[in-house]
């Protein structure tokens, strides 16, 4: 990791008429880093993703993603992230070379620079002779691991990916979290949400929040050590406990 920051948030807030979202949040994210974004449901941890990917605009507060404003450059933020949810986005009817091509146009890649990637891209996947398999056939991790793919074939600054495992079975869930260990080496800034608490000891720092406010900010180590806890599921439940909203 670098001392770049990708991300910068400064009392970041966002209200639904007399609800608040997210309340005041500050915290930065480092180039190259693995940062863990998690919070129990109705916690506000998609809110606040949305507004950082340059699809909500905050109530009030500051936030800078890859060096653009949040408020005045939400386009350019767009253009410079890569982004994938659990929700899959590719698109079914078409086959692998054809998702990638489609993807990687609009991403404005040149047309050489789409040969070239598409070639990457199924070698590191170990896809080739597949490329003709339209997506809806492929196995749920195989779908997972070439929609992550995907969405940093334009080499981002950062990748939002919003619970990208949901559902995927634990050997699936482990090459695919060597998918992201890899982009980190690349520089690239991986800012992910998950369910999975094991999945939370892999990342660099791991945020929690709770009723709309980051409660606590820190490696999985020393979260554990600050809370007496023996896993990040531990850590989870004791500040989760604390919840006073529900949705």
């Amino acid at each position: 990791m670098q001392n770049e920051k990708v991300i910068t948030a400064k009392e970041l807030t966002k209200r639904f008429g007399d609800f608040t979202a997210v309340d005041k949040i500050s915290f930065e994210v480092e180039k190259g880093e693995i940062f863990g974004f998690l919070g129990a449901n109705g916690a506000g941890k998609t809110t606040a993703m949305r507004m950082l990917c340059g699809l909500s605009m905050p109530t009030s507060g500051l936030a800078t993603v890859a060096g653009f404003d949040v408020y005045k450059q939400n386009e350019l933020i767009k253009k410079n992230i890569g982004y994938m949810s659990q929700k899959f986005s590719l698109y079914e009817d078409l086959t692998i070379r054809e998702n990638i091509k489609f993807y990687a146009g609009i991403y404005g890649l040149s047309d050489v620079r789409i040969k070239e990637k598409t070639a990457m891209l199924l070698k590191e996947l170990h896809m080739q002779g597949e490329e003709k398999t339209l997506v809806r056939a492929l196995p749920l991790g195989w779908k997972q691991k070439l929609a992550f793919s995907i969405a940093i074939v334009h080499d981002p600054a950062i990748v939002f990916l919003d619970e990208p495992t949901g559902g995927v079975d634990p050997i699936t869930r482990r090459e695919f979290w060597t998918l992201i260990y890899k982009a980190s080496e690349k520089g690239i800034t991986v800012f992910v949400t998950t369910h999975y608490m094991d999945e939370a000891e892999y990342c660099n720092r791991v945020s929690i929040m709770v009723d709309g406010r980051i409660d606590a900010l820190e490696s999985p180590a020393n979260l554990m050590k600050n809370y007496s806890a023996k896993s990040m599921d531990d850590v989870f439940l004791q500040l989760a406990r604390k919840a006073v909203r529900t949705e």
